[in-house]
């Protein structure tokens, strides 16, 4: 038996080898069908894909289209082929907009674009597109049995989002540390981050390096800017312990604030 089975898996083997090759050449599109099927469900997505690839077209407005067409992008999202996958989807969706397996093809179609989003540190493009149509998902299926995994990879994009413009934000900190006229950038990007992310998992950070930005922004200007820039930062002082009275950067807030402070006394003794 131990050399016979060999033998038997080898011609099953070649056996289904010259099926599917028939089938390729074959015109009959009722014997492409059935083996589609059958490699489908015998998880060979790749031969699948090929042979409902050829007959998709001809199944258009025929009651088995909607089978072929499901199949024929799910065949693409099995085999991590999300470009192709997203895309078959939503042509999928357009096409037979009432059927039972629109749900599971809009979030199928989602989860492809939000496994093509990159890591944080490159561009966001797809990340923003990944999370609009996983956003659109949420919205219209909340009753969905796919709502709560559609969510939890929704939230992790917008983390990945968020980390994005936090770590911009400190690119121009980190530089403005030896040219001051990235400082003011700086301010910008720590402004748009807090009012683009309110409930951001870095929003003391940001809040913190914001008032960072803006002392040492207000310390190296020309005397004329010193007196409005200090207030400025006072004020982003005064946004960070109000929202975070016990902020973790309390020692490092108390150094600045003293500076602050210090040159403030100056400018008033000067001014009597």
């Amino acid at each position: 038996m131990r050399r016979i089975f060999p033998v038997l898996m080898l011609a099953v083997l070649l056996y289904s080898c010259s099926e599917y090759q028939k089938a390729l050449k074959n015109e009959d599109i009722k014997a492409k069908y059935d083996l589609a099927l059958k490699l489908y469900e015998a998880g060979d997505f790749r031969r699948a894909n090929r042979l409902f690839e050829q007959i998709a077209p001809k199944y258009v407005g025929k009651p088995q289209g909607e089978r072929v067409m499901f199949f024929f992008a799910d065949t693409y999202f099995q085999r991590k082929e999300y470009n192709m996958a997203g895309y078959q989807f939503e042509r999928f969706m357009k096409s037979y907009p009432k059927s039972d397996k629109i749900v599971e093809a809009a979030f199928l179609g989602s989860k492809s674009y939000y496994e093509l989003s990159p890591k944080y540190s490159l561009d966001q493009t797809d990340t923003d597109k990944a999370l609009a149509k996983l956003q659109t998902f949420v919205n219209t299926y909340p009753e969905s049995e796919y709502f709560e995994e559609a969510n939890a990879m929704a939230k992790e994009l917008t983390t990945k989002k968020e980390k994005k413009a936090f770590e911009i934000a400190m690119q121009f900190n980190k530089i403005g540390q030896f040219d001051f006229t990235f400082l003011t950038p700086a301010l910008a990007a720590f402004d748009n981050f807090i009012s683009d992310y309110p409930g951001s998992i870095y929003r003391e950070a940001a809040l913190f390096y914001k008032f960072d930005s803006a002392t040492k922004l207000a310390l190296n200007s020309y005397e004329s800017l010193k007196p409005e820039r200090l207030q400025e930062a006072k004020v982003a002082h005064a946004a960070l312990k109000k929202q975070f009275p016990e902020t973790a950067y309390a020692k490092e807030v108390e150094n600045l604030l003293k500076k602050i402070e210090r040159e403030l006394d100056n400018f008033s003794k000067e001014s009597k």
